[in-house]
C-alpha cells in the first residue's frame, strides 16, 4: 500500500514544480514589464502562495485518473496499468507546457490568459504566425519542446512509482484507499472545507494585473474557459433579428434628445458609499409593499432621502450586481463577465475612472470574494483597498459565511471617519444570504410571512445593522460630505412568493441620502424605471464627468431618457416600458407573462428581443 500512497505523494510533488518553474519562466519572460510597473521583488515572491490552493486543486483534478488506475490495480493484475499511468501523465505535460508556452506568447499580446476566446484564433494557425515575432515564435516551440522532453525525463527518471503485477495490499488497506482517496482529492479540488469553493479568484491578490495572471493555474483557467463555453455557445439562441435591425432599434430606445442633468449634491466633490445589501427584494420595504415590521430602519432613512419606487435588477447573482455597478453591463443570460477575466479590460470601471479624479477607493466585505469570482473583476477594477473577511479582526463573532453585518458595519463607520477624501466606497452586506446563522432573536413569524421566514428575518437584522450604522454616521463629519447610495445586488424569493420570471420578483430598493444631499430631495420619491446598470452613469453625471463609454447606463436625473427596464433569463428576458412589461422565453418562443396592452405586445416583444440580443452580441465579441 505504501507505493500507493508515494505515487500519490510524488505526483503531487511532481506537479508542484512543474507548475513553480512554468510559473518562474512567465515572470522571466516578461520581467522587463515587472521592471516597468515598478513591482518589487517581495511582491513577485507573493505569487507563489497565493498560486498555491489553486495549483493543489488543479493537481486534484488532474490525479483523478491515475486514481482510477491504481484503484483497478487492487483488484486487476497486468502491466498495462503502468504503461497507461505512463501514456497520461506524458500527455498531461506535453499538453501543459504548451498551454503555458502559448500564455506566455499571448500574454505580450492581449495582457489576458490563454482562454477559449483565444483558442478560437488557432482556427488561423497563419494570422497567429504573423502576429507574433518570427524569432519569438521558433524560441517558443524551442521552449515547448526542451520543457516537454526534460520533465517527462524526470517524471520517468524520479517520480514514477511503479506498481508491482503480483503484490496485492490487504484488503483493509485497498477499502481505506477506495474510500479516502477521493474524500482528500474531493476536499483538494473544491479548496477545503470552507462554505465557498475555490475559483480562480482565489490566486487575484495585486494591483498589477501581471501579478494575478501568473498566480492563475493556466490549466486551471483554460479547463474552466472550455467548460463555461459550452454555456457561453447557448446565447446563440438570443440572436433573432437581423444584426443592423437590432442594433437600430436599441440605438433608437438609448437615444437622449438633450445631454444634460438635475444636481442633487449639494457638494461638488462628495464622497460616494455604496451599501450593497445582499438578496434584499423590493417587497421586504414598506413604501415598496412590504410588511413595515421588516424594515423600519430603512423606512425611517426615507425621511432624509430619495427613494425609487420603479428599480430593477438586471439579473439574479450578487456577481451580476457588481457588474452592473461598476461596468454598467446588464445581466448576461446563461453566463457572467466574472466568468471571463479575459473580458474585463472590455468594459468600461466607474472605479478607475474616479481613481484617475483623485478619488480614494475600498471595497468592504465581511465574507469570502472568491464566490462567483467576484475578487478577480473587483481587483481587475483596481479599488485602493479591498478588505475582506480574513481581513478582520480574528476576536469578531463570525457565522459560516463571515463576519456578521453588525461588526463589518461598526468597523466601517470607524474606518470611514479616518478613511482619504474624497472616496468612492462600498460595503458589502453578508447575513441575509443563507444559512442566517446571525446572532440574535427572530422576531418576525407572523403567519402571512411564514414562507421564507428564515430569510425575511435575515433582512429584518441587517435593517437593524443598517440603522445603528447611520446612528453612528450621523454624529461623525462623515454625513455632511457624502452620498450615500443603499441599494441591493439582486432580489431573493421572499414571503410573497413572486416567481423568478416576474418584475416583481426583480424589483430591489434603492435609496440616495446622505449630507449632501440637497435638502429639497429628503422624504422624495421617484417614479420613473430604471435598473441598477444606471448606476455608474449617474454618479459621474453627478461629478461632472463624461461617460459615454457607459452605453448599457442612463443618468436617472436626467430628465430626457427613455424609460424602460430589462432583465435576464436563461431561456428569455423581461423587458418593461411605462405602458407595461412582458417576459419572454425565447427558447421555447412562449410569454412568461403579458402585462401590457394587446396591441402594445409587439413593440415590447420587438424592443427587448433586440436589446438582449445587442447585449449577447456585444459580450460574445469583448
Amino acid at each position: 500500500m505504501k507505493k500507493y500512497l508515494f505515487s500519490l505523494v510524488y505526483q503531487l510533488f511532481f506537479w508542484l514544480v512543474l507548475f513553480t518553474v512554468e510559473r518562474i519562466i512567465f515572470l522571466l519572460w516578461y520581467r522587463g514589464m515587472l521592471v516597468h510597473e515598478g513591482i518589487s521583488f517581495v511582491e513577485i515572491l507573493s505569487v507563489f502562495p497565493h498560486a498555491f490552493k489553486l495549483d493543489m486543486s488543479t493537481f486534484a483534478y488532474l490525479f483523478v485518473i491515475p486514481f482510477l488506475l491504481l484503484t483497478v490495480r487492487l483488484f486487476v493484475r497486468g502491466n498495462w496499468i503502468n504503461v497507461a499511468m505512463k501514456v497520461y501523465i506524458a500527455l498531461l505535460v506535453v499538453l501543459y507546457i504548451l498551454t503555458c508556452t502559448a500564455e506566455i506568447g499571448l500574454f505580450g499580446e492581449w495582457n489576458t490568459k490563454l482562454s477559449f476566446k483565444a483558442l478560437v484564433y488557432l482556427q488561423h494557425p497563419d494570422e497567429v504566425f504573423n502576429s507574433v515575432p518570427t524569432s519569438h515564435f521558433f524560441l517558443l516551440i524551442l521552449v515547448w519542446l526542451s520543457q516537454s522532453v526534460l520533465f517527462l525525463y524526470l517524471y520517468n527518471r524520479f517520480f514514477f512509482v511503479r506498481i508491482d503485477t503480483d503484490n496485492r495490499p490487504p484488503l483493509i488497506y485497498s477499502l481505506l484507499w477506495i474510500v479516502m482517496a477521493p474524500g482528500f482529492l474531493f476536499l483538494v479540488m473544491r479548496g477545503g472545507t470552507s462554505e465557498i469553493p475555490i475559483s480562480a479568484s482565489q490566486s487575484y491578490f495585486s494591483k498589477h494585473n501581471i501579478l494575478n495572471i501568473s498566480a492563475v493555474n493556466p490549466g486551471y483557467n483554460i479547463a474552466w474557459s472550455l467548460t463555461d463555453n459550452l454555456r457561453h455557445e447557448a446565447l446563440n439562441q438570443f440572436i433573432i433579428h437581423p444584426e443592423e435591425q437590432a442594433l437600430q432599434i436599441v440605438e433608437k430606445i438609448r437615444k437622449v434628445p438633450e445631454d444634460t442633468t438635475v444636481i442633487i449634491t449639494r457638494i461638488n466633490r462628495p464622497n460616494i458609499v455604496i451599501i450593497l445589501l445582499e438578496s434584499w427584494p423590493g417587497d421586504a420595504i414598506e413604501s415598496l409593499g412590504g410588511d413595515p415590521a421588516i424594515t423600519p430602519e430603512f423606512h425611517k432613512l426615507e425621511e432624509d432621502g430619495l427613494l425609487f419606487t420603479n428599480f430593477y435588477a438586471t439579473g439574479n447573482r450578487s456577481q451580476q450586481g457588481n457588474a452592473s455597478i461598476y461596468a454598467g453591463l446588464p445581466g448576461i443570460p446563461v453566463t457572467t463577465l466574472a466568468n471571463h477575466p479575459e473580458k474585463y479590460q472590455a468594459v468600461p470601471s466607474l472605479v478607475k475612472i474616479l481613481n484617475d479624479q483623485g478619488y480614494f477607493t475600498s471595497f468592504y466585505f465581511g465574507g469570502q470574494l472568491i464566490y462567483g469570482n467576484i475578487k478577480s473583476f473587483l481587483v481587475d477594477n483596481g479599488f485602493d483597498r479591498i478588505v475582506e473577511g480574513k481581513d478582520f479582526d480574528s476576536d469578531l463573532l463570525r457565522g459560516k459565511l463571515g463576519v456578521h453585518d453588525e461588526f463589518v458595519f461598526h468597523v466601517y463607520a470607524e474606518e470611514l471617519e479616518h478613511m482619504q477624501t474624497p472616496f468612492f466606497s462600498t460595503v458589502f452586506t453578508l447575513s441575509s444570504h443563507s444559512p442566517y446563522d446571525y446572532p440574535g432573536e427572530r422576531p418576525i413569524s407572523k403567519e402571512e410571512i411564514s414562507v421564507e421566514n428564515k430569510f425575511i428575518n435575515s433582512v429584518h437584522y441587517t435593517d437593524r445593522c443598517l440603522g445603528e450604522f447611520f446612528r453612528e454616521i450621523k454624529d461623525s463629519p462623515v454625513w455632511d460630505n457624502t452620498l450615500f447610495f443603499i441599494m441591493s445586488d439582486h432580489s431573493h424569493f421572499s414571503y410573497h412568493g413572486y416567481p423568478l420570471w416576474s418584475f416583481k420578483y426583480h424589483q430591489i430598493p434603492f435609496l440616495i441620502t446622505g449630507g449632501a444631499l440637497k435638502s429639497v430631495y429628503a422624504g422624495t420619491q421617484e417614479d420613473r424605471i430604471f435598473n441598477n446598470t444606471d448606476i455608474p452613469l449617474t454618479i459621474l453625471k453627478q461629478l461632472g464627468l463624461p461617460g459615454d463609454e457607459f452605453v448599457w447606463s442612463r443618468d436617472m436625473f436626467n430628465p430626457y431618457v427613455q424609460e424602460y427596464a430589462f432583465f435576464e433569463l436563461n431561456d428569455g428576458f423581461g423587458w418593461k416600458r411605462p405602458y407595461g412589461d412582458i417576459v419572454k422565453s425565447i427558447k421555447q418562443d412562449w410569454f412568461y407573462q403579458k402585462n401590457a396592452p394587446e396591441d402594445k405586445i409587439p413593440q415590447l416583444e420587438k424592443e427587448g428581443g433586440a436589446y438582449v440580443q445587442v447585449l449577447v452580441t456585444d459580450f460574445m465579441n469583448f
